[in-house]
C-alpha cells in the first residue's frame, strides 16, 4: 500500500508538470492565442521597402514577449542548477515529529533540488571560491516543505538585519562593479574585519569546502536549529544534514581557476551528464536531535547560526536517502522559476528563535513577489504542491486557478463556510506553544558572543594538507586587498583563532607582529562593554572535530569519476579495452584524449571515437589519467608537448596516474622518475583493481611534488 502511495505521489508531480509541457514537433506555429502563423520571417510593411505597420500584431506579440523574457535574477544564489528526484525514508522519525513524510519507512516523496553559488551573477563561473546553496523542495501529501540550506553548516552572521550588509560587501564593489563572483576584495574583508562573528564561516570559506569537485560530492546543511514536534506535542531541537554517497571531495584552487576558463559550466554539466547517463546523484539524509531540556548544556547557543553542533557531541542519525534521477525539461521553467522559502513547512516541523532564521521567514516571500511577478508564484507548475490547495486568494498577476462561486472570504455563509479551517486532528498546522517572556529590546544575547572557539576547532580538525590550503587561501584573498589596515585587522582576528596560522599568513602579506589589539566588534550594542561578553564556561567544545575534515570522507566508489585515456593511432587495443571495461563495471567514465578530434585506429585495426583532443581538454577536467600501450601510439604522444604537461599537472595535483607496456616509458620520462620506488598513486603495469583502488582515494597528498 505504501509503495502505491509513493508511486502515486511521484506520478502526480510528474503529471502536474506534463500538463504544462508542450512538444512542438509536428505542430503549426501559432501566436500565444492559438492563431496559426503564415509568415514568421517578415514583418508587415507598407510596400516591399516601406515602414513597418503598427497593426502587425504578430510582430508586437513576439517582440514584447522577447523584451520581457528575463525575470530579475536572484540577488544571491543567482547561478544554479537543479534536478528532480525522490526522498525515501529508511527509519521512522515518529518519536520526534508528526510530519507525515517522516513516519513510515519506505515512503517516497518527490523532490526538486537546486544547487547554487552565492555571490556571482547568473553568468559567472561554477568554480568560484564561494558558499554553495543546497535547497530541497519536498512535495509532500501535507503540502510543500522547503529545506533551504548551504554546503556549510554555519553562516556568516547571527542576525538577519545584517544580511544586506554582508551581501553588499561581498558583491562587486559599486563604484566599478569589480570583481565578479569573488570575495577577494576590500569591501568583503573590511566587513569581515569589523564583524568577528563572520570568522567561523570565513574559515570554512577559505577551506577546500568552498571549491567542490562536483555538486554531487558536497554536503548540505540546514544551518539553523529547527524544531520537531511529535503527535503528543513534545518538541525537540533538530539540525539537518545531507551526506553525499560519493563522499566529500574538492578541486585545488589552481584547478578551479583553470576550469573556470576551460568550462565555467563544469558543475552544471557534471550534474546534468551524470543523471543523463543513469548515474544518479545521491545523498543520505541525517538529523542531529537535541532534547528540549538539553538546550543549554552546550558551550555555545543552539540558536546561534554561526555555530555547529559537533558530531562528536551529537551524532548524525541517518534516516533516509535523496536520489536525483531526472533532469529538467526546461531550465527556465523549472530551475529558474522554482521558489524556495524556509517558511514552507508541514505539521511536525517548526522554527526556533534563531534571529537569522526569523528574518529569512520574511525575506524569501518578499523576494519571490518581485522576482516571479506577483503573489501567484505558487501556481507556477514547478512550485505547485501535489496535494490540493484551497484559499480565498483570487487576484494578482499571472493568476491561473479559476475559482467559481461568490465567496472569497472567511468566515462565510455564501460558500457554506468553505474552504474551512482544519483542526489539528485533521492535519491543521499549529505552531509550537513556546512560552515567551521578555522586553522589546535591540541587543544580542551574551551566549552568542564567543566568535573564536569554533573556528579554532575547525582549523584544529584539518589535516596538514587542508591547513596548508587554508593558509594559501587567506594569503591569496587578503593579498588582493588594497588597504593595509583591512589586512592588518583581519590578521588580528586570525590570531584569536590560531597564532601559527596568523603568523604564516602575516609573513606572506608582509605584516610584522600581527596582534589582535584593534579588534572592533560592531555586533555589540553601541553602549555595551565588550568585557561583559565572555564565552560560556560549561562543557567546552571539543578541541577538534574529525567529522569536519574532508580527509575522513568515504572513499569507496569511483562512480562517475572522469578518467582520461591518452591514445593515438596504433594504441594497443587489448590494454585499452581491458582497463576501460574494468572501469566501466565500476561506473567510471572513460574519455579518449587523442592528438586530434574524430577517430583513431587501434593496433588491431578497430576504429575508436575520440572524445577530446589535447587542444580542447586539460588534466584539470579529469580525476585520473591512464596511458595504454602501443608503440606507434606512444611515439605520437611523445611528440605532443601538451600530453607531457597534462601528466605533469595531474602529478602536481596529486591525482592517480597509470600506464602499461609502452606507456610506462612515456610516463617515466614525463615525470622524470629516477627512483625505483614509485611515488604514491603512480602505477606502472598494475592490475586494473589497483588503479581502481587508487582512484577511490581521490588524491595522494603525501606525494612529493
Amino acid at each position: 500500500m505504501a509503495k502505491k502511495n509513493e508511486n502515486k505521489l511521484e506520478d502526480q508531480k510528474s503529471n502536474d508538470l506534463k500538463k504544462n509541457t508542450v512538444d512542438n514537433n509536428g505542430e503549426f506555429l501559432t501566436t500565444n492565442q492559438g492563431l496559426r502563423i503564415n509568415d514568421d520571417q517578415n514583418s508587415l510593411t507598407a510596400g516591399e521597402r516601406g515602414p513597418t505597420l503598427l497593426e502587425d500584431f504578430h510582430l508586437r506579440e513576439k517582440i514584447t514577449h522577447f523584451d520581457h523574457e528575463r525575470i530579475p535574477e536572484r540577488i544571491v544564489h543567482a547561478r544554479g542548477s537543479g534536478a528532480h528526484g525522490y526522498f525515501e525514508l529508511h527509519e521512522s522519525l515518529s518519536e520526534y515529529t508528526k510530519a507525515d513524510f517522516l513516519q513510515t519507512p519506505g515512503t517516497r516523496t518527490p523532490v526538486f533540488a537546486r544547487f547554487s553559488t552565492v555571490a556571482g551573477s547568473r553568468g559567472s563561473t561554477d568554480l568560484a571560491r564561494d558558499v554553495r546553496g543546497f535547497a530541497v523542495k519536498f512535495y509532500t501529501q501535507e503540502g510543500n516543505y522547503d529545506l533551504v540550506g548551504n554546503n556549510m553548516p554555519i553562516f556568516f552572521i547571527q542576525d538577519a538585519i545584517k544580511f544586506p550588509d554582508l551581501i553588499h560587501a561581498v558583491k562587486p564593489e559599486p563604484n566599478n562593479e569589480i570583481p565578479q563572483a569573488a570575495s577577494a576584495h576590500d569591501t568583503f574583508w573590511d566587513f569581515v574585519s569589523l564583524t568577528p562573528e563572520t570568522m567561523h564561516n570565513v574559515m570554512w570559506l577559505m577551506s577546500d569546502r568552498a571549491i567542490p569537485r562536483s555538486l554531487r560530492m558536497m554536503e548540505g546543511f540546514g544551518i539553523h536549529t529547527y524544531r520537531f514536534v511529535n503527535k503528543e506535542g513534545k518538541s525537540f531541537f533538530v539540525r539537518f544534514h545531507w551526506k553525499p554517497v560519493l563522499g566529500v571531495h574538492s578541486v585545488l584552487w589552481e584547478e578551479a581557476q583553470k576550469i573556470s576558463g576551460i568550462d565555467p559550466d563544469f558543475h552544471r554539466r557534471d550534474l546534468y551528464d551524470s543523471i543523463d547517463k543513469g548515474m544518479f546523484a545521491e545523498w543520505d539524509f541525517g538529523v542531529q536531535i537535541v532534547n528540549e531540556e538539553d538546550e543549554h548544556k552546550f558551550s555555545f547557543d543552539l540558536l546561534d547560526p554561526t555555530k555547529l553542533i559537533p558530531e562528536e557531541l551529537v551524532p548524525v542519525k541517518i534516516v533516509g536517502r535523496m536520489t536525483l534521477n531526472r533532469n529538467v525539461d526546461n531550465f527556465f521553467a523549472e530551475t529558474e522559476q522554482i521558489a524556495f522559502h524556509p517558511g514552507h513547512v508541514v505539521p511536525g516541523i517548526d522554527f526556533s528563535n534563531d534571529p537569522l532564521l526569523q528574518g529569512r521567514l520574511f525575506s524569501y516571500t518578499d523576494t519571490q513577489l518581485i522576482r516571479l511577478g506577483g503573489p501567484n508564484f505558487h501556481e507556477i507548475p514547478i512550485n505547485r504542491p501535489v496535494c490540493p490547495f484551497h484559499n480565498n486568494q483570487r487576484d494578482g498577476y499571472m493568476r491561473q486557478t479559476i475559482n467559481p462561486g461568490q465567496s472569497s472570504y472567511h468566515p462565510n455563509s455564501t460558500g457554506e463556510g468553505f474552504p474551512k479551517q482544519a483542526k489539528e486532528s485533521e492535519g491543521g498546522y499549529t505552531s509550537y506553544h513556546e512560552r515567551i517572556d521578555g522586553h522589546k529590546i535591540r541587543t544580542r544575547s551574551k551566549s552568542f558572543m564567543d566568535h573564536f572557539s569554533q573556528p579554532a576547532m575547525f582549523y584544529n580538525s584539518l589535516n596538514e594538507v587542508e591547513k596548508q590550503h587554508v593558509i594559501d587561501a587567506f594569503s591569496f584573498e587578503l593579498g588582493k586587498v588594497k588597504k593595509a589596515e583591512i589586512r592588518e585587522r583581519t590578521v588580528g582576528l586570525i590570531t584569536k583563532i590560531n597564532k601559527d596560522l596568523a603568523k604564516l599568513v602575516a609573513d606572506r602579506l608582509g605584516i610584522k607582529n600581527p596582534k589582535p589589539d584593534k579588534i572592533m566588534n560592531h555586533s555589540y550594542p553601541a553602549d555595551a562593554n565588550p568585557n561583559d561578553y565572555q564565552p560560556m564556561d560549561a562543557n567546552p567544545d571539543p578541541k577538534s572535530s574529525p567529522a569536519v575534515s574532508m580527509a575522513n570522507t568515504r572513499k569507496d566508489s569511483i562512480k562517475s569519476r572522469m578518467i582520461a585515456f591518452f591514445a593515438a593511432d596504433g594504441v594497443d587495443a587489448k590494454s585499452m579495452e581491458n582497463m576501460k571495461k574494468a572501469l566501466g563495471k565500476q561506473q567510471a567514465i572513460v574519455k579518449i584524449v587523442a592528438p586530434h578530434a574524430g577517430e583513431i585506429k587501434t593496433s588491431s585495426g578497430e576504429t575508436v571515437k575520440v572524445d577530446e583532443s589535447f587542444l580542447t581538454a586539460d588534466s584539470v577536467m579529469f580525476d585520473a589519467i591512464f596511458i595504454p600501450g602501443g608503440k606507434k601510439s606512444i611515439n605520437t604522444i611523445v611528440g605532443i608537448d601538451k600530453a607531457k604537461t597534462y601528466v605533469q599537472d595531474a602529478f602536481k595535483h596529486f591525482k592517480p596516474i597509470g600506464a602499461v607496456d609502452d606507456g610506462e616509458e612515456f610516463l617515466q620520462k614525463s615525470l622524470e622518475l629516477k627512483s625505483k620506488e614509485l611515488p604514491k598513486g603512480v602505477l606502472l603495469n598494475e592490475q586494473a583493481s589497483a588503479f581502481i583502488d587508487a582512484i577511490k582515494q581521490h588524491r595522494f597528498w603525501e606525494r612529493k611534488v
